[in-house]
């Protein structure tokens, strides 16, 4: 049985997410709403150099995280990069190591949501998360009292993943 659209939007939370990436630095910026209406906006410095994509798997990142802290179950999560939403969505393959690294990274978090969505929206719909990225990246942040700041040390996949394998001695060498 397939519920009608009002069913399934009930309890939606939404989560905007932009990342930026410039010579001066490089950020992230989110918004998360509530089904009823309350916001969260979030600028997150980073304290190393990433790409535009890598600025946009870490906002998706961050904001997954904050929603599973505050026991969300229901998300849907906007973004205006088309390469994260494609490959988020199973649309496109990950070809590079880092972009393999952030997708598995977010496939283990897709469980502790009831329902995600990730969506691709134009740039015009993502304008408050785009300027929150901005501001991550300037020296107007500290000044800026309405928005929540964090910063990262380092990109979120960076830790050593190592797994040991045992090989049975009759296959060394």
């Amino acid at each position: 049985m397939e519920e009608n659209p009002s069913e399934n939007e009930r309890g939606m939370w939404k989560l905007s997410v932009d990342g930026s990436s410039y010579l001066t630095g490089s950020g992230a910026g989110l918004v998360l709403t509530s089904p009823d209406g309350w916001t969260l906006e979030y600028a997150l410095r980073f304290k190393f150099k990433a790409t535009n994509n890598e600025a946009e798997w870490e906002a998706l990142r961050a904001g997954l995280t904050i929603a599973k802290h505050l026991e969300v179950h229901r998300i849907e999560a906007s973004s205006d990069s088309q390469l994260v939403v494609g490959l988020a969505n199973g649309e496109y393959e990950a070809r590079e190591d880092l972009m393999m690294k952030y997708l598995s990274h977010f496939q283990g978090m897709k469980s502790a949501f009831e329902v995600l969505r990730i969506v691709k929206v134009p740039r015009a719909k993502n304008v408050r998360a785009d300027q929150l990225s901005k501001l991550a990246t300037t020296e107007e942040l500290e000044k800026n009292q309405n928005v929540l700041v964090d910063y990262l040390d380092r990109p979120t996949i960076s830790a050593a993943e190592v797994m040991d394998i045992d090989v049975p001695r009759s296959q060394v060498g």
